[in-house]
């Protein structure tokens, strides 16, 4: 194993190994001088000068020029290498220019960018040991020099680390490009549901996206020579999605205090297309309008996103509080971006310019997550509105098909229950006389026929309640007083099928109606229920008030409906007595509704009915 130790060179100290490098190691010994004003980066400028050189190394990385020069020169020696493949790795270079020499001859040169963050790795072979490696370094703004690691090694290890270097935010801003394009397909189908708020989501992703993509030291490292596209293309992104952001809550949140976010969102609109504006100036003009570039977009943009995203996080914040479910969502994933990159942004300002923004690009995945988890949820709660819609339709659908039969019904029974009844009686009489006159033997037709015929009778009556539901007579009805009488007819026939009926009827029940058909509609329901006993079984009936309305349980425990008889329930000569018509349930179904009632049935098969019929309570 290699060990580190001081080696004295010519030109100063640096660290290297007593042996061959096999594996890489890292240099952290190293000399810097300050360039003149008028150094541009030739080694003629350092190569055989006096000057004193300072000994720095990997524990003094604070080069400032706030009180020297905009330029750095660094020296450092070249390790013996045993590998023919070797190569230095420099983990970042700060500086806006590099050039890097070594001994007399330039290996690498950067273009003049705004981004000061450079990864090199520059090859060498066996016979580079002991070179002396000159690094220049320049920059307007901010430190210069070595920062991070550097370290010498065989080229395919350094190369895997080079290549890593920023590839992981490259993949990064590009899922959320590709999600954004992919979302922005969509929106033809979306029709207007929605459209606005995806539209910005796709815009702030895309924006997010490309400015995690530009900002990348990958592209620096590999695509130096676009530099100034990447700067230019990060603002553009950047002036996009800050509109779109604001636009996005606004939708989410509403327009806030004062209408804070739709005034803010308006600002920001204006504000992006002067600055878009005075950035596609700047490209045209070649960079001859740079002032008025620096000042709209490079100075302001930052402050800018400040005020941005505190405005954004306290609105969002204050709605959270009022247990807004989507604001307390958006509230986790927003304030967790928004307090990192203010954060950082203010951090940025405070050093100059001259601190790297690291942190922002991961707390955007967990803002972007919640912006995705929102826009889902807004969907899945309108497809269950519209699942509520389309089963309210369908009963509407249902009940309006059903109200339609009924009037057609209703004159088709009046009509013909008139036409019907005079021929009738005129018969009935007529038998009525051949009575009299006919031997004993034809009497027990007769009588049959009188019987056939009064129950034709009483389902033309059935007919003509249905068909005219209103009463002549509406008084107040004490519901024991009524039950009493109903009663007195019912228990008899629930006796001789069998079964038991039990009533509890409170006396200060009050209803108004029709005490003849309030009879009929129950003795319908009561004579169902003993039909349905089969012989044995029981009967209960009891009542109650509730929220002002007056609430009748009739429940037996016969042998019960399935579910396709009791949604049957009502409708005409639809009945599960071999004889019956149906219009006795159907007649029942007119009289409760007449009376401003509702009913319901429940019914288990093998188990029982219950029938709930509900009245206005009556109050004198």
């Amino acid at each position: 194993m290699s060990v580190l130790i001081i080696l004295g060179m010519p030109h100063g100290i640096v660290f290297a190994t007593t042996g061959a490098v096999q594996q890489p190691v890292s240099i952290t010994g190293w000399e810097v001088k300050w360039g003149n004003v008028d150094d541009q980066g030739f080694i003629s400028e350092v190569k055989g000068a006096d000057e004193i050189w300072e000994k720095q190394g990997s524990d003094k990385l604070e080069y400032s020029n706030t009180d020297r020069s905009n330029s750095l020169w660094t020296r450092l020696t070249i390790p013996e290498l045993s590998e023919e493949s070797s190569a230095i790795r420099f983990e970042n270079i700060k500086g806006n220019h590099i050039v890097v020499y070594l001994e007399d001859r330039k290996v690498y040169e950067n273009y003049h960018y705004n981004y000061d963050n450079n990864a090199v790795l520059l090859p060498l072979s066996s016979g580079n040991s002991g070179d002396t490696l000159y690094v220049w370094s320049q920059n307007e703004k901010g430190r210069l020099g070595i920062q991070g690691t550097v370290q010498v090694g065989p080229y395919a290890a350094l190369q895997e680390k080079y290549i890593h270097n920023g590839l992981i935010d490259v993949i990064l801003g590009a899922t959320f490009v590709f999600t954004a394009i992919t979302m922005l397909s969509c929106t033809f189908f979306l029709g207007k549901f929605h459209k606005g708020l995806w539209i910005s989501l796709c815009i702030v992703m895309g924006s997010i996206g490309t400015m995690i993509i530009t900002y990348s030291q990958f592209l620096y490292t590999f695509y130096q020579v676009y530099g100034d596209l990447y700067s230019v293309v990060f603002d553009l992104a950047m002036l996009l999605g800050m509109p779109a952001l604001c636009y996005f809550f606004e939708q989410i949140i509403g327009p806030g205090l004062h209408g804070i976010f739709t005034k803010l969102r308006k600002i920001l609109f204006i504000y992006s297309v002067i600055a878009v504006f005075s950035l596609f100036i700047y490209v045209t003009s070649g960079g001859q309008w740079e002032i008025l570039y620096n000042l709209l977009v490079q100075r302001v943009v930052g402050i800018v996103l400040v005020i941005l995203l505190t405005i954004l996080l306290v609105g969002t914040i204050a709605k959270a509080l009022q247990r807004n479910r989507e604001a307390m969502l958006l509230a986790t994933g927003f304030g967790t971006f928004a307090l990192i990159s203010v954060a950082e942004l203010l951090w940025y300002y405070q050093r100059s310019g001259t601190y790297h923004l690291l942190w922002w690009k991961w707390s955007m995945v967990a803002f972007v997550i919640s912006l995705i988890a929102i826009l889902g949820s807004r969907f899945a709660e309108k497809h269950t509105k519209v699942l509520e819609y389309s089963k309210e339709l369908e009963l509407f659908n249902n009940e309006l098909q059903r109200s339609e039969k009924m009037e057609i019904i209703s004159e088709l029974a009046a009509s013909v229950a008139h036409e019907v009844r005079n021929p009738l009686q005129v018969t009935r009489g007529f038998l009525q006389l051949m009575t009299e006159q006919e031997d004993n033997k034809n009497k027990g037709y007769v009588r049959i026929a009188l019987e056939e015929l009064d129950r034709a009778s009483g389902i033309i009556t059935d007919f003509l309640t249905f068909a005219k539901p209103e009463f002549d007579h509406i008084i107040s009805l004490n519901i024991s007083d009524e039950f009493n009488h109903i009663e007195g007819i019912l228990v008899p026939m629930a006796n001789l099928e069998g079964g038991k009926i039990t009533t509890d009827i409170p006396p200060d029940l009050y209803i108004r109606g029709n005490s003849s058909k309030f009879k009929q509609a129950f003795i319908n329901i009561i004579k169902n229920s003993i039909e349905a006993l089969q012989g044995q079984g029981q009967i209960d009936i009891w009542a109650y008030k509730q929220d002002g309305m007056i609430k009748v349980h009739v429940r037996d425990n016969g042998e019960g409906m399935d579910e396709e008889a009791l949604s049957r329930l009502g409708e005409p000569y639809f009945s599960n007595k071999i004889k019956g018509t149906g219009l006795g349930m159907m007649v029942t179904f007119r009289i409760v509704e007449a009376m401003q009632g509702q009913i319901s049935f429940t019914s288990t098969k093998g188990v029982g009915t219950e029938a709930v019929v509900s009245f206005v309570e009556f109050v004198d």
